[in-house]
């Protein structure tokens, strides 16, 4: 506690001392004194007759801030007090208020008929359904692992009933004990270090101005949201021999819900519904259609008709709803705490890693925008811009066959200038930069998840032995061995056997991404042909402008062969996981989440890595085309460059699949759910929708992907490929990704709260496989982004040119008065007489001078026609090439050397964070010991009271 507090007194005093000590009955407990070691380094001879003699006052000091302060975070009399069991004396008030709570616990539809029963968990079975005798059996064991059972049937539909479940005191407890559920015992109580008098008098002035500067608009209103103040607790592994040691002001309320309901799950995946070894679990019957649904219950409506403000959140949904998925706070931070409380750390570490993701694209849209912007303000000032407007007697060679005309180079002033904005002086820092982000950004990620496991518990947190799936057990029961672990016979998988079936799914993995190259190839097609028909096009825009419109039209058609491959993909990659025959959940879902990774990002960026790299790379020259299949001719780059393309490419590719990614994400739900209300008042009339009980209400929305968080991560993986891969081509796409991330996270915010049921509570300690995706991606940005520098842009020749060829060569000068006459140097020229039959143009140019051409202008470094060896390379072309190779080896190993650096420096773990956790760890064992020693000293009065015999028993 950072603020000074006075406790209650009894006759004694005891208050908190900002200099880092409590007073207790005069004894001073100077925390800063207390090393940070194990206790073999304190003498504790020496200190514990203070500690038997301060052991009772101490815990009632704790006891007395039990009762002053407000409830633990993780404690669900945060809302609706008045629905909590009293925790006082006071009889007659609990008896003057409890009917009334059964009352209105009946009417909100979270209770069983009588009132008390909290419902835990709901079942969904068809009354026609002929899995009766499963159902009846599996019932039966969920009363006699102590479950409580209500069946209703549904408002709408007689067929159709919902089994409740309420797991009691007893049973909760059980559980909680072998699962190793963490509950908190103790309030974290934060002492000050010592500080001097000078350095207390400038915090107070500092605090004195803070004062007069503007409260952070990001931050949540804790004034009145009152809420969602966090109590911080010592938590330790729940255990019934030591209950007197947890803060348990009320049975009902010491799980909260997603607890309870987690346990509740637990306890339905291991009760048997049939006699045999592997006829055991709830995810076996959902398979098999005995069961409809499974799913715990939302807290109530996200809605209410009272404000927030002054009414307070009528339950946890609610209070999300306004303080998260609300397109009111779209600028506020997220509660993650309350996601962490409603849906489980699982989900709660996804939308802390998509806020963490979307905070550290601030900077980099901010330095993105910045270099466009430069482009634009440099724009007037590029040498090369104005020479290509100002070329109005450069004739250019035609970029297709026959129907392409002659052009002038100044008749793509246009492309020039939006080249320059994109590639420009600072695209190469931009790329060390984003390069640089990438492991800045993971490294500082890691820190943030430890801090996040350390504050929700997750820090010694192991993930139990998984189950084995159904489908392992029965393929492989006829063969077993023993578990190192568990020490019991299991399935076994033979090394052969699994070799065999990694191979095929391999094979099965080759040949999907030769499907992809295909499709490629097919737009590769498209493209050379269509540029043809639209340099033939009776509308002149179109004629014009045919490279454009081929770019454009074949980026369309990409993407919808992107979609359509996609749901291909999917089934393939469940097919090919499937036949591996993963052992456990885990195993099959990092599987499958490798392969549709694979698949989807080789089918996103394929078409993207052929412009970049192979896109007018291999054309040949005029009078020597090189041809698909002998017959089409390579397609060419414009004549400002391949960077246009690759920028359009890009722009629609991302544009269009995070448009079409939100309308799937809420605009299907919303459609499903709102069909499914219509069908309702069509079929029951609009007064009905009243009186569905809250069962009914979730079993109505759609339920959470099968495939979990999947789809979520893997859109922004894909988009973080995106922004980093070819940013250098790029420079807007941090920022479109920043845009797109800030109406992504309340979009799935409200997904969450109010489109789907609620999902099942779940721990994870990090993000999983997707980490490594990411660290992946990372390498494959800088070698990407050291490519489109030196091969697609134009920043490596006019670099050599400024150096060695241009007017400042020898100087060290590469300015823009440096760049006069690179547009020129930059062409080769070409006889038109020497051009094939086939590649002949329909028009000899004579609307350009009033005669016949006899020469054009190509973008190659090519000696002239009448030279010894007529287009042969020029020496300058090799002075490139080497500039090239040179530029990619440099660049890769320093931006690789920063990273590596950059990862060293910084540590995993944040050293506060090291340090409190040692603090803690020392002084939950003297709590611990503190609290036992109390309960000892307690008996051993209640025996010689009782005048029983008494050993000498320590202590």
């Amino acid at each position: 506690m950072e603020a000074t507090s006075s406790g209650i007194t009894n006759g004694k005093t005891k208050a908190f001392h900002p200099e880092g000590g409590v007073d207790l009955q005069g004894y001073q407990l100077d925390m800063q004194i207390l090393p940070d070691g194990p206790k073999s380094d304190v003498d504790f001879s020496e200190i514990l007759n203070a500690i038997q003699e301060m052991a009772k006052d101490v815990n009632i000091l704790f006891d007395e801030l039990e009762a002053v302060n407000s409830p633990c975070k993780d404690d669900d009399s945060l809302l609706h007090p008045g629905n909590l069991t009293s925790t006082s004396d006071d009889a007659s008030r609990l008896e003057a208020g409890g009917e009334t709570m059964r009352e209105k616990n009946k009417s909100n539809g979270l209770y069983f008929r009588d009132g008390k029963c909290r419902i835990d968990y709901i079942l969904v079975y068809r009354k026609s359904n002929p899995q009766t005798e499963k159902r009846e059996v599996f019932e039966r064991n969920i009363r006699a692992e102590g479950l409580q059972m209500e069946k209703e049937s549904s408002v709408i539909n007689s067929d159709i009933i919902f089994v409740k479940l309420h797991a009691p005191w007893e049973v909760l407890g059980r559980y909680a004990e072998q699962m190793n559920v963490r509950m908190p015992f103790r309030r974290k109580i934060y002492y000050l270090p010592r500080r001097y008098k000078f350095m207390s008098r400038i915090d107070k002035q500092i605090s004195r101005f803070r004062r007069w500067l503007p409260k952070k608009p990001m931050r949540l209103d804790k004034e009145t949201l009152p809420d969602l103040e966090e109590n911080d607790c010592y938590t330790a592994p729940f255990s019934q021999q030591r209950i007197h040691h947890f803060i348990i002001h009320n049975k009902d309320t010491f799980f909260n819900n997603a607890t309870r309901s987690r346990i509740v799950h637990h306890i339905l995946q291991r009760i048997k519904y049939e006699e045999g070894k592997n006829k055991i679990g709830l995810n076996r019957l959902l398979t098999n259609g005995s069961y409809e649904a499974a799913f715990p219950l939302h807290e109530g409506s996200y809605r209410s008709k009272n404000s927030i403000r002054t009414h307070g959140a009528e339950n946890h949904r609610h209070l999300l709803y306004e303080c998260w998925a609300s397109w009111g706070v779209w600028y506020k931070y997220q509660p993650l705490d309350l996601v962490r409380r409603y849906f489980g750390e699982k989900i709660g570490l996804y939308f802390a890693w998509l806020g963490w993701y979307t905070g550290m694209l601030f900077p980099a849209a901010f330095i993105g925008l910045f270099v466009f912007l430069y482009g634009v303000m440099t724009l007037d000032h590029c040498q090369v811009s104005k020479e290509v407007c100002q070329a109005t007697d450069i004739i250019m060679c035609p970029v297709c066959d026959k129907y392409c005309p002659f052009m002038r180079l100044s008749d793509s002033c246009v492309y020039a200038k939006v080249t320059h904005l994109f590639d420009n002086g600072a695209t190469v820092f931009f790329a060390v930069f984003m390069a640089v982000w990438a492991t800045v950004f993971l490294e500082f990620w890691k820190r943030r998840r430890a801090v996040i496991a350390y504050d929700w518990d997750l820090i010694d947190w192991e993930e139990e032995e998984e189950e084995i799936r159904p489908q392992f057990e029965a393929k492989y029961s006829k063969k077993e061995r023993m578990n190192p672990i568990s020490g019991k016979p299991e399935p076994y998988q033979a090394f052969a056997d699994k070799c065999s079936r990694l191979i095929v799914s391999a094979s099965g993995i080759f040949f999907m991404i030769c499907v992809v190259i295909a499709a490629v190839f097919g737009i590769v097609i498209y493209r050379v042909v269509t540029v043809s028909t639209f340099a033939a096009f009776k509308w002149a825009l179109i004629r014009n402008n045919s490279q454009v419109a081929t770019t454009g039209t074949a980026v369309c058609i990409n993407f919808c062969i992107i979609m359509l491959l996609n749901v291909l993909y999917e089934k393939v990659a469940l097919l090919l996981t499937n036949l591996e025959q993963p052992r456990t959940e885990s195993e099959w879902e990092n599987s499958f989440t490798l392969k549709m990774f694979l698949f989807q990002f080789v089918n996103l960026n394929s078409s993207t890595f052929y412009i970049a790299f192979f896109l007018g790379r291999f054309t040949g020259h005029p009078g020597a085309y090189l041809r698909l299949i002998n017959r089409w001719r390579l397609e060419e780059c414009h004549p400002s460059g391949c960077l246009i393309d690759l920028c359009m490419q890009m722009g629609i590719i991302m544009v269009l699949k995070q448009t079409w990614n939100n309308f799937m994400e809420l605009g299907y739900p919303l459609i499903q759910n709102w069909w499914t209300r219509r069908k309702v008042r069509q079929e029951h009339g609009p007064e009905r929708k009243i009186s569905f009980p809250q069962w009914e209400r979730d079993y109505n929305l759609q339920p959470m992907n099968a495939y979990g968080l999947f789809d979520e991560y893997l859109e922004m993986i894909l988009q973080f490929g995106f922004t980093t891969i070819f940013v250098a081509a790029f420079p807007l796409a941090p920022l479109l990704a920043l845009l797109n991330n800030i109406i992504e996270i309340r979009l799935d915010a409200y997904k969450f709260v109010t489109q789907w049921r609620r999902p099942l509570a779940s721990r994870a300690k990090d993000i999983g496989i997707w980490y490594g995706i990411l660290e992946g991606i990372g390498i494959l940005s800088v070698i990407t982004n050291a490519f489109v520098i030196a091969i697609t842009s134009d920043f490596i020749p006019r670099l050599v040119y400024a150096y060695k060829y241009g007017p400042c060569a020898g100087q060290g000068e590469a300015g823009q008065k440096c760049m006069v006459g690179y547009v020129n140097a930059s062409l080769s020229v070409f006889r038109i007489s020497d051009f094939e039959n086939r590649s002949e143009p329909e028009s000899d140019g004579s609307e350009f001078s009033g005669t016949p051409l006899k020469y054009c202008r190509y973008r190659d470094y090519r000696d002239p026609p009448h030279s010894l060896v007529p287009y042969g390379y020029t020496l300058q072309f090799w002075h490139v090439l080497a500039a090239r190779l040179a530029f990619i080896i440099v660049f890769e190993h320093l931006v690789f050397c920063i990273k590596h650096l950059i990862s060293y420096l910084i540590p995993d773990l944040p050293k506060d964070l090291r340090d409190r956790m040692r603090r803690e760890k020392y002084l939950i064992q003297e709590m611990m010991y503190e609290a036992e020693l109390e309960r000892l000293q307690k008996e051993r009065k209640e025996r010689k009271k009782n005048g029983k015999a008494h050993h000498n028993e320590w202590p």
